[in-house]
């Protein structure tokens, strides 16, 4: 049996880097990966499509690990970088962009936003206690995220 969480998650913030600096990290997507916590592989499967292999939570049979592929698009002059879910690949299903915007030479605001559905192989009767979990703690991995590239300038 298995249950699907779905998280959506939206976040503004402000990097203090130029226009040119932050867009390079961002479509760089290994680099801009680096600084996501909790990866434990990032694999490039060309195209512009990456699998993303998060460490595992919980303990031997009872372990989780969100696992899900993304194709990758970004357009400078849009100010966009776009990821579209790779159906069949881990079990979960990732979508959603970046937009940024320069505010002045040295600093560039950014739109982030993102919606998953994650299926986990837990008992339907979980799903209740478990969602409050998984949505925590990925909310808690992207504002690490967040600060982590703060501090990448």
């Amino acid at each position: 049996m298995a249950i699907t969480v779905s998280i959506e998650l939206n976040r503004d913030i402000e990097i203090p880097g130029s226009y040119d600096e932050v867009f390079e990290l961002l479509a760089d997507v290994p680099r801009s990966a680096s600084h996501f916590p909790k990866v434990d592989k990032l694999i490039d499967l060309g195209d512009n499509v990456y699998r993303w292999e998060m460490e595992k939570v919980g303990v031997d049979k009872h372990a989780i690990q969100s696992v899900y592929a993304c194709r990758y698009a970004a357009d400078k002059d849009a100010g966009k970088i776009t990821w579209e879910p790779v159906r069949g690949e881990g079990n979960g299903v990732v979508k959603g962009a970046w937009v940024l915007r320069a505010n002045g030479d040295n600093a560039t605001s950014v739109k982030f936003q993102t919606s998953a559905e994650l299926t986990v192989p837990l008992p339907g009767l979980l799903k209740l206690a478990i969602s409050p979990v998984i949505k925590h703690e990925f909310n808690s991995l992207v504002d690490t995220y967040m600060n982590n590239l703060k501090k990448a300038f």
